[in-house]
């Protein structure tokens, strides 16, 4: 095959993967989260495999990827059985609070802005405004109930969500178990000339986002377990509620922190109105930045994948945009490929004709 050709084979070859992408879009949510937890788990089950354990001195790889999906799946869902009704009972109360604290704000900021805007700014109806916010959220109280109340009314939609649910420990079962005959195979397939180049390129990605997947989500999940303790010992009716959310949003650099001082600062005045309490919810954060930044992401983590936060923002923006709940969970992967292939082409550019010849010039 000659450049050219080989040229527009792979430019072929890419579009054809991004159409039936896009084609295949409905069905692919659980096929991509199947793949991310196979990739992910993948260490553990190698780990397991090369253990001496008697009699047999090895177990086998289908029953390392059993015993780490039966343990797995079964932490996780004792930890949903726990935490999704103390969330929906946050959450009710929040619903029930919230009245309450928008109208304090109006109050105290009506005359503010009547004075700022003029008096032939209507003030804002605090009535109006609460029955809008009241009635959003309490639509999301009852989550079970109100799944299973769908799953009876809303037919064969809500049966193909629940049918995809299902699919992903299946397909994450069988991809994990033969992981390594897939890259292997991937391998093999590979053009001789351009192997070398490529094993390397995936090799680098592979560690900076195996790293990164694997670390973050053990910091995130230490980050949640601290803000939510930190603001229960402060007093904050709403721990859970502000320290899981502060927790999951603080895979972009500052903004747990940021999201989380905020929403806290402002729960704990409508809550006690003493606003030295403030001083104990940004000592909680502090402390659990100081923490994050010295133990857990140096030890968890280690070198991050490189990206800027408005980067990682844009890619899970883009992402979602483009193609959905699958296309979020892509976002990070495909961004952390994407960046060590422009080191590559950055350096190759370096080391090129073209570079040299400006250089001299």
């Amino acid at each position: 095959m000659t450049f050219d050709g080989r040229f527009w084979f792979w430019i072929l070859l890419a579009a054809t993967t991004v159409l039936l992408l896009v084609l295949l879009q409905p069905i692919l949510m659980p096929f991509v989260a199947g793949a991310l937890i196979a990739y992910l788990a993948d260490p553990l089950v190698d780990y397991l495999e090369a253990l001496k354990i008697p009699p047999a001195n090895k177990l086998s790889r289908g029953a390392a990827v059993t015993i780490v999906f039966v343990v797995s799946f079964g932490l996780i869902l004792l930890c949903l059985l726990i935490l999704i009704p103390l969330l929906e009972t946050q959450v009710r109360r929040f619903a029930e609070v919230l009245p309450g604290y928008v109208r304090q704000t109006l109050d105290i900021a009506a005359p503010y802005l009547q004075s700022a805007m003029g008096p032939e700014v209507k003030p804002l109806d605090a009535d109006q405004l609460m029955s809008v916010i009241t009635s959003n959220l309490k639509e999301t109280g009852g989550l079970v109930r109100k799944a299973i109340q769908a799953v009876s009314t809303s037919g064969f939609v809500v049966l193909g969500w629940v049918a995809n649910l299902a699919m992903i420990p299946l397909i994450s079962f069988y991809l994990l178990r033969d992981w390594d005959k897939l890259i292997a195979y991937i391998h093999e397939l590979l053009p001789r000339d351009i192997e070398p180049v490529v094993s390397g390129l995936a090799q680098e990605s592979d560690e900076r986002l195996g790293a990164f997947l694997r670390g973050q989500l053990m910091v995130m999940l230490g980050l949640s377990l601290m803000y939510t303790l930190g603001l229960w010992a402060v007093g904050l009716e709403f721990a859970l509620l502000i320290g899981l959310i502060a927790g999951i949003v603080s895979f972009v650099p500052y903004l747990g922190l940021i999201v989380g001082i905020g929403v806290a600062g402002i729960a704990i005045l409508f809550q006690t109105g003493d606003a030295f309490q403030l001083f104990w919810v940004v000592l909680v954060f502090g402390v659990a930045q100081m923490v994050e930044g010295m133990l857990l992401t140096p030890i968890l983590v280690g070198e991050r994948i490189g990206l800027h936060p408005v980067s990682v923002i844009f890619f899970v923006l883009a992402g979602g945009q483009l193609f959905g709940f699958f296309g979020v969970l892509l976002a990070l992967p495909v961004a952390a490929v994407l960046a060590v292939i422009l080191r590559h082409l950055h350096d190759s550019y370096k080391q090129s004709q073209i570079y040299r010849i400006h250089m001299d010039e």
